[in-house]
């Protein structure tokens, strides 16, 4: 739900899947999405941004996530930024 990231703006983020070395990211944004485009008594959808230093793009999947106060969490990320600070990708949450 949005309230759990919320709060994490800033924080630190790591893709750690097996078959990966491990990518740093950082949430750069959590943002609540228009309501009127979500069920009825259905949390509210939104939106989360990631900022990888690592220049490496990585294919649009589900990604095994870590972080130190949520644990580990399964998160659909779709590239959709690159430059000189690195790769942006994105997750919604519809």
């Amino acid at each position: 739900v949005f309230e759990d990231f919320a709060d994490k703006v800033g924080d630190a983020f790591t893709i750690s899947e097996e078959d990966l070395p491990a990518i740093a990211l950082t949430l750069k944004e959590a943002v609540l999405l228009n309501p009127a485009f979500a069920p009825k008594d259905v949390r509210p959808p939104f939106a989360l941004a990631f900022l990888a230093e690592d220049p490496r793009v990585l294919p649009q999947r589900l990604y095994r996530v870590t972080h130190k106060g949520l644990g580990e969490v399964t998160i659909f990320l779709v590239p959709s930024a690159k430059n000189a600070s690195g790769v942006t990708y994105a997750a919604t949450f519809n």
